[in-house]
């Protein structure tokens, strides 16, 4: 069983990507919003809402760590190019959550209190994928990220497997996490507020930065490497 799988991976898979895609999630934050956005409908209403979001951006986030880098290299992107990109988009990404926290935070304000037909939003039950899970939970940031962590996957054998495994196993417990945070939005607004959910967020843009910093450098090393080995002949 261990030949075929590799639990040490699976578990350096499952901090990096839970971590990352936290970050970028950032749920507690997100549900301090979700509880204004449902403040006039009921608890039972919004726990079917938050049960459907959760769902939802677990399918998201599988769909992009699974098959993202493979469509983009059928279309001629290159793994390294895919590293490097997706690693500046992270870094990008994470900087802006670490330097201006309230402009993303307005930004999804305004994304989860319009409907598809640009109107405030009213019936939850028809915006529950558009806009509350895309793009305002999972939107193309989560994707990119998402996708640049798949991109960073090892050569097939036990070690890949792990890494979806992992991965896998991460996008899920953010799933839940969404899930569970978004259903008890009141009590986590009353107990973290929205400082602490700053802070919080803060700390994990943090480590995003890191991790969209280290895929860049995989990818240019993975460019470089054979050119300086080369030289070196």
């Amino acid at each position: 069983m261990l030949n075929l799988f590799a639990p040490e991976v699976a578990l350096q898979s499952f901090v990096l990507a839970f971590s990352s895609l936290f970050s970028i999630v950032n749920p507690v934050g997100s549900s301090l919003i979700f509880a204004q956005v449902a403040a006039a409908h009921s608890h039972g209403e919004r726990l079917e809402l938050a049960k459907r979001i959760g769902l939802y951006a677990a399918l998201i986030m599988l769909a992009a760590l699974w098959a993202g880098a493979p469509i983009l290299n059928f279309f001629g992107v290159s793994l390294s190019a895919l590293r490097i990109a997706g690693g500046l988009v992270v870094a990008a990404s994470a900087w802006t959550l670490l330097t201006a926290p309230e402009a993303r935070e307005a930004r999804k304000q305004a994304e989860a209190t319009r409907d598809p037909a640009g109107n405030t939003a009213g019936n939850l039950a028809e915006i529950a994928f558009f806009p509350l899970t895309l793009p305002f939970t999972t939107g193309p940031g989560t994707i990119a990220v998402a996708i640049a962590l798949g991109s960073s996957r090892p050569a097939p054998g036990p070690e890949r497997i792990g890494f979806y495994v992992g991965m896998s196993l991460a996008a899920l417990a953010i799933a839940v996490l969404v899930r569970f945070t978004y259903g008890s939005a009141d009590r986590v607004v009353t107990w973290i507020g929205p400082v602490g959910a700053r802070v919080l967020g803060r700390l994990f843009a943090f480590l995003l930065l890191c991790v969209g910093t280290q895929i860049t450098v995989n990818g240019v090393t993975d460019v470089l490497g054979p050119l300086l080995a080369q030289v070196g002949r």
